[in-house]
């Protein structure tokens, strides 16, 4: 006999069962409202996988009694949407599941569209992908979008609690006696996964021998060899790989040591020494800057030397330049005049180059006025002469705001001030 995997048979059958994703599904929150009310809308589930996409839109059609199918857009063709679209039209609604949406081809979404619009057919996409970024518009504006939570070790060990204990879906027909330290290894090793946690118990339970009793016993070494080390969930393409790297720079920026490590130690697992490289050396100069310009120089050192030694050594000189950045003075004087330069640029706060700074290299230049008045700065002492270099229009446009936070841009500061006064 072909019995489903435990995970599959311990799927909620109502709106009521589900485990975790309270802020869609819990009383009073929106998913459940709108199954009270039998007043469905299209939706897109998304986030990482085995956190329940599937099980909310299994649970959502057994709690209104609609037909249910489940489809994915790339294995599926548009003839099995023709039967799921024949099946709504006699039984005037279905649910239909649509896994990976974001690989929705245009034949099938424009197969689908009326039948979304007429409301036949509730979609309920499920997607790993951000669908701001990955699904077609004329998908996404017909559906209600949102976002699913990795479940909390606590609602994972009741998943796997009531799994245990459930005697027609479950392993309850069986007598287990599992361990606290081995329920929470379990729990913690699939990174918020229920269904790798379900599918974990169910190998240790039947790859374990029952005693003189007939009970199974499941300790915490049991535990780890059926899920020998914990799950990471790192998607270099996906949404949650730019979320680690933005978390990584703002605590750097944040000057929080452990945050920093906490995040190149995620990037270090995923083995994306190419991310991480690229980043620390845009926050060496976007974040630290002028407060420590050699932040920049090492950085770029231990980055080449991290990429000739490659991993697992290379985590040693990325993690002596996160730290280094970390607890540098700060400054985004730099960034920040440029920034401005560039917007005014480009909104048209611009000017013609004066004349006197003009190229006067070539034949013609006296007949046209250009470089005749140029002071070069060198036959001046000090090496400096007041002499206009902006444009007509912005001439007294300031970028450049020193910060005092590093001893280098002091003395930048310093400089630069009397410049200004002299000016």
């Amino acid at each position: 006999m072909n019995v489903k995997p435990l995970a599959f048979r311990m799927r909620p059958r109502t709106i009521d069962e589900i485990i975790g994703q309270t802020h869609l599904v819990g009383e009073g929150k929106i998913i459940h409202r709108m199954v009270k009310a039998k007043q469905l809308s299209s939706m897109i589930l998304y986030g990482p996988p085995g956190i329940g996409k599937t099980s909310i839109a299994s649970a959502i059609a057994g709690s209104t009694k609609f037909a249910f199918r489940m489809l994915n857009a790339v294995t599926n063709n548009k003839k099995d949407l023709e039967i799921v679209a024949a099946e709504a039209k006699m039984s005037g609604k279905v649910i239909l599941l649509l896994d990976e949406v974001h690989r929705l081809d245009k034949g099938k979404q424009d197969f689908l569209l009326p039948h979304l619009e007429n409301g036949s057919i509730v979609l309920i996409g499920a997607t790993t992908s951000n669908p701001y970024h990955a699904i077609n518009p004329a998908i996404r504006s017909r559906c209600q979008i949102f976002e699913l939570k990795p479940l909390t070790i606590n609602e994972i060990v009741d998943a796997l609690k009531r799994a245990i204990a459930d005697q027609d879906r479950g392993l309850g027909k069986d007598s287990i006696d599992i361990t606290e330290e081995a329920l929470l290894h379990l729990a913690t090793g699939s990174n918020g996964d229920v269904r790798s946690s379900l599918n974990a118990l169910e190998l240790a339970v039947v790859s374990t021998e029952k005693d003189e009793d007939g009970t199974i016993h499941i300790d915490l070494a049991i535990a780890e060899e059926c899920m020998q080390k914990k799950s990471f969930t790192h998607d270099k393409d996906g949404d949650g790989h730019y979320d680690v790297l933005s978390a990584f720079q703002k605590s750097i920026r944040g000057s929080d040591v452990n945050a920093a490590l906490h995040y190149l130690a995620r990037l270090i697992e995923a083995g994306d020494l190419q991310s991480i490289s690229r980043r620390m050396l845009v926050i060496a100069y976007e974040d630290i800057g002028l407060a420590s310009p050699q932040a920049g120089a090492r950085t770029l050192a231990a980055i080449e030397t991290a990429e000739r030694v490659g991993f697992p050594e290379a985590r040693i000189p990325l993690a002596n330049a996160v730290i280094e950045l970390c607890l540098s003075p700060k400054s985004n004087s730099a960034i920040m005049a440029i920034d401005q330069a560039i917007s005014d640029l480009r909104k048209g706060i611009s000017g013609e180059v004066p004349d006197h700074l003009k190229d006067a290299h070539y034949q013609g230049t006296q007949e046209l006025g250009r470089g005749l008045e140029y002071l070069y700065p060198h036959n001046y002492e000090n090496g400096w002469v007041k002499q206009q270099y902006l444009p007509d229009r912005i001439k007294n446009k300031m970028y450049y705001e020193p910060k005092r936070t590093g001893k280098f841009e002091q003395a930048l500061a310093t400089v630069y001030e009397n410049l200004l006064k002299k000016s």
